[in-house]
């Protein structure tokens, strides 16, 4: 690993985390002085006799972390963590610019949207959660929530519904 002005060359990556352990993961990887970043989201609630700010994660169930090679285990083994998020069979590298661009966003914005991008028939895609994760596949049908995939990796072709969440497009081959 390079050591760039004394400090080790860290990157950006994504983390998959429990469903609603976003901000505590983040915090856990900051007492081990990790640094992460949760992107909060400000909403603003109507309760039926106020309306409060409150702070939600933007990405359910990802967390950025910025860490060097050998950090990866010490992620890993943090409570609430379940994998990085893989592309080409490696953790994702996030650039720089695109964490900036989501933090400056979110301080000029509240009550942001995020939609995943639109899947479209025979697209590549990775499933990232449950247990064919990590599986690619091919989409063979779009429903409202609901995607059937072909996962042929398996050297069988098996067809299963999957929650559009679950899913994340990959580069055709």
């Amino acid at each position: 690993m390079q050591k760039v002005n004394g400090q080790l060359n860290r990157k950006w990556y994504a983390i998959y985390t429990r469903p609603r352990w976003e901000k505590k993961v983040n915090t856990l990887l900051a007492e081990k002085g990790l640094e992460s970043y949760c992107p909060l989201n400000k909403i603003k609630r109507k309760w039926s006799d106020r309306l409060k700010t409150v702070e939600e994660p933007l990405f359910k169930s990802y967390v950025f972390v910025k860490i060097g090679d050998e950090e990866r285990t010490i992620v890993r083994m943090t409570t609430g963590v379940i994998n990085f998020i893989y592309w080409n069979k490696k953790p994702a590298v996030i650039k720089e610019k695109e964490i900036q661009i989501i933090k400056r966003f979110l301080n000029e914005y509240e009550n942001v949207e995020v939609y995943p991008k639109e899947l479209k028939l025979n697209d590549r895609v990775r499933i990232t959660g449950g247990s064919l994760m990590d599986h690619e596949g091919k989409v063979l049908d779009v429903r409202h929530k609901a995607v059937k995939v072909a996962i042929d990796s398996l050297g069988y072709v098996l067809v299963a519904y999957i929650q559009r969440s679950k899913l994340t497009s990959v580069p055709s081959k």
